[in-house]
């Protein structure tokens, strides 16, 4: 009687919808960066960055639904490729958490993307004003009353900042908080005895880098002095609460250096030496 001898022992095959899983998960990576970076380092134009910066989530979206199908055909038939899967799957749920958080934002916060401290009389964009003029962008001109109601609704602490300091060391603190933050300033002018002193500087928001603008007033007040700040997005109808953030932040920052400023005691004008008797000259 013949003996029978069994096959080699063969593995089961890697699922090819697990590498296609694995693959647009690299590949969504890829594209959001670029979008990043575009946008960041101003290469394109806005429609184009967000154009890619969407292609790559839909490629994220695309690549859930395929590692889905493929954990479906492992279990079916036993093939190779769940690491694959899982690994797609945990970066389709890095890059798509963060638009996740804020499609929620979006839902729940106002429609707005202009912020200010004094919306009867908010601090103008003047420099920037050149900036704002392409397709697509928000006007200089500030939002009207029923951004300033909503703001007021959403953000009742943001207000007009006061400090018992004269205006041109007022306006030296609020220079020195705009010069930490690295923001790049376009227009800056000291306070004058008639005139205000005036900041217009160019924020970034954290992960995109959109550009936001935003406009800090000095007013003398007296003895003391008024510090009122705008900041706008210059693109969308909404900015996720961003500008609002910036603006609050700035506020602490500003009284947080005051406080310090005001520690650090006025250097004084040495006095003069004290004149001795004048002396008689012998001939």
């Amino acid at each position: 009687m013949a003996r029978r001898f069994s096959a080699p022992y063969q593995t089961e095959p890697v699922s090819a919808l697990a590498t296609w899983s694995r693959n647009l998960a690299v590949f969504s990576v890829v594209a959001v960066v670029v979008s990043i970076l575009i946008v960041r380092f101003g290469f394109l134009e806005i429609k184009p960055a967000l154009a890619t910066f969407f292609g790559g989530l839909a490629i994220a979206g695309l690549s859930v639904l395929v590692g889905l199908g493929a954990f479906a055909a492992i279990w079916q038939n036993g093939s190779r490729g769940m690491s694959r899967v899982l690994l797609a799957l945990l970066i389709d749920a890095v890059v798509l958490a963060y638009p996740a958080y804020l499609g929620l934002q979006y839902r729940s916060l106002p429609k707005i993307y202009d912020i200010t401290t004094d919306p009867i009389d908010p601090p103008r964009f003047e420099a920037l004003a050149r900036l704002r003029t392409g397709e697509g962008a928000n006007s200089a001109v500030y939002a009207g009353l029923y951004s300033a109601e909503q703001q007021r609704i959403a953000y009742p602490d943001i207000e007009t900042v006061e400090l018992e300091f004269p205006a041109q060391r007022a306006y030296d603190v609020v220079l020195q908080v705009v010069n930490k933050r690295k923001w790049r300033i376009v227009d800056e002018r000291a306070p004058q005895p008639r005139r205000e002193g005036h900041i217009e500087a160019i924020a970034q928001t954290l992960i995109m880098g959109f550009r936001e603008d935003v406009a800090i007033r000095i007013k003398a007040d007296g003895d003391d002095s008024r510090i009122d700040i705008r900041s706008s997005s210059r693109y969308f109808e909404s900015d996720l609460g961003s500008n609002a953030s910036r603006v609050a932040k700035l506020i602490e920052d500003i009284k947080t250096a005051a406080e310090a400023a005001a520690l650090k005691p006025v250097k004084k004008a040495p006095a003069p030496a004290p004149k001795g008797p004048a002396k008689t000259v012998k001939k």
